[in-house]
């Protein structure tokens, strides 16, 4: 179980920030987009297979998938 505001643990360990959070809709693992310096959503998805991400945000309805490389 998470408590705070959401955030990606690789960007904090290595001192970096992020453009904006994705969330595993097969496990919920929080990372950051490809968009941000580190992209440890997509290292995720290359290590688990986990396919789709969602973005974290007030009323956002995106989601990608990392198979067919789209939105969906």
């Amino acid at each position: 179980m998470r408590y705070g505001p959401p955030e990606c643990k690789e960007c904090l360990a290595l001192g970096q920030y992020w453009t904006r959070l994705l969330a595993c809709l097969t496990c919920g693992w929080v990372a950051c987009s490809d968009d941000s310096q580190g992209g440890h959503a997509k290292a995720h998805y290359q290590e688990t297979d986990h396919p789709v991400a969602a973005a974290l945000g007030p009323r956002s309805t995106w989601r990608w998938c990392y198979v067919h490389r789209r939105t969906v």
